[in-house]
């Protein structure tokens, strides 16, 4: 795996993908940055990634993946990103920083266009705004949503509970204190303590979510 830009997003994501067993060859241009990294990550290099010549110096289109982390410097970031598509790479992840750079990205072909400061944004703003102990958005209006059960599920079997039926919601896992996380079934009884995850639509698992 390529990242290129190890800024904080960049570096975060570049060490995650070491502590998953994933190597990584990382470029940026700043040299401080590609020494604090030196010992990190498998390969670290101080490049110019808006260089055609350098990516192929690089072997980086022999990277089935490559992450263009770059979020200072939009014109580089679409410059780089557009190098990739000619070098014929389409797993591509691009680093957008607003919606205009992100239609851009998507018009020059990049399949993978992130948004983690507007994601994370959105996903704070849910926690914050109701009683979930973790919110993640799958798609276009589905998400998941860890969260402590309603008085309403605690005690009798989820057959019993209907919840999918009265809410629009399916509880798909439980956590119990001491036994860690487990699949849910027709037969699950929630106990008090317990945490749940919900699937479901974003707006009806965040209801579910403030029933007590």
């Amino acid at each position: 795996m390529v990242v290129i830009g190890l800024g904080r997003f960049g570096s975060a994501l570049a060490l995650e993908l070491m502590r998953g067993g994933t190597e990584v060859l990382g470029i940026d241009g700043d040299e401080d940055i590609v020494q604090a990294h030196n010992s990190m990550l498998t390969h670290v290099v101080r490049a110019d990634s808006t260089r055609e010549a350098t990516l192929r110096e690089l072997s980086v289109p022999e990277f089935s993946s490559v992450v263009v982390a770059i979020g200072g410097d939009i014109q580089a970031n679409i410059l780089t990103s557009s190098l990739l598509l000619k070098l014929g790479i389409t797993n591509i992840w691009a680093k957008a920083v607003s919606d205009a750079h992100g239609e851009i990205l998507t018009q020059l072909g990049v399949h993978h266009v992130i948004y983690p400061e507007k994601d994370m944004g959105k996903r704070v703003a849910h926690l914050v705004r109701g009683a979930m102990q973790d919110y993640i958005e799958i798609g276009e209006n589905f998400a998941l949503v860890k969260t402590a059960p309603p008085a309403s599920l605690i005690g009798i079997p989820l057959a019993e509970a209907k919840v999918r039926a009265k809410h629009g919601v399916t509880v798909t896992a439980f956590h119990r204190p001491g036994l860690g996380w487990s699949y849910t079934s027709l037969d699950t009884v929630i106990a008090d303590g317990d945490v749940i995850l919900i699937a479901g639509q974003s707006e009806r698992v965040e209801a579910y979510s403030l029933l007590r």
